[in-house]
């Protein structure tokens, strides 16, 4: 029995997709299930301005914030993405005030206990991206926990990226290879694109097809710098405490109304 209450008794596999599940059948309608996204990444922004335009605390941006996260998850694990990506916690977000920062890490701990018993029974495999490892320790506890209960899930993997910065990633990764490299399992020469892809955090997923941001800001903000590299970027005004099923559909019929060339040409030769 673990922290959180659970142990790791293996869900149900999921059925085969039934986009009615999902509501909203005005969007159903225009989604084309064979061109659906094999990995979504979020950068969930706007909870602070959220609550600034109600007159609240950004407490109250940031609890709304954990709420929209359980119907993007659900509605993720419905598509049977194989991957979702949600950007909680950046390196720079230490330099926030220390009050916001434990509101924070006390909101991922409430989210884990509320939430961990769906998300393994809709057999979701949790992941955290970062350096976790200076996270409090009684929430890397409930992380350890809850990624051990969800280790042999078969469905969507949940990535969380938490004390995360894509450059650290990236040095992190090289070092790894390095290491490699010196003890002779593998030569410098032999590195190749692969080689590193596979040394990511996100090593063995698929790289995002598309990449949401909420709030209206333009820029990636230092987040999966290498897998986003030919990521279709989809930016809402839409701060992601109101970011909803709908919201998300929304998003992925645009992607599949775009045309992925990967430096090629399309089909009228543009």
């Amino acid at each position: 029995m673990s922290s959180l209450g659970l142990t790791a008794a293996h869900p149900t596999p999921h059925p085969t997709i039934d986009l009615s599940e999902l509501g909203e059948p005005d969007l159903v309608a225009q989604m084309e299930l064979a061109r659906l996204p094999r990995h979504i990444a979020v950068i969930m922004d706007g909870n602070g301005r959220w609550a600034r335009r109600r007159r609240l605390p950004r407490l109250a941006g940031h609890r709304a914030g954990a709420s929209a996260v359980h119907e993007i998850v659900e509605t993720g694990s419905r598509l049977h993405l194989k991957a979702l990506t949600l950007f909680a916690f950046s390196t720079e977000n230490w330099k926030r005030p220390q009050t916001e920062i434990s509101t924070l890490m006390s909101l991922l701990r409430e989210y884990l206990r509320k939430e961990l018993a769906e998300i393994h029974r809709n057999n979701i495999r949790l992941q955290i991206l970062g350096r976790y490892e200076q996270l409090p320790v009684e929430v890397r506890q409930d992380l350890d926990d809850a990624m051990r209960i969800t280790s042999g899930n078969t469905g969507m993997v949940l990535n969380v990226a938490l004390n995360y910065s894509a450059r650290s990633e990236m040095v992190d990764t090289i070092q790894s290879i390095i290491a490699r490299v010196q003890r002779g399992e593998l030569r410098a020469e032999d590195v190749t694109e692969r080689t590193v892809s596979e040394n990511l955090s996100t090593g063995g997923l698929p790289d995002p097809d598309l990449l949401i941001r909420t709030s209206g800001e333009m820029r990636v903000s230092n987040f999966l710098l290498w897998q986003i590299a030919y990521a279709d970027i989809y930016v809402t005004e839409t701060c992601w405490p109101d970011f909803t099923r709908r919201h998300l559909l929304e998003a992925i019929i645009d992607f599949q109304k775009r045309e992925r060339r990967y430096g090629g040409l399309g089909e009228h030769g543009a």
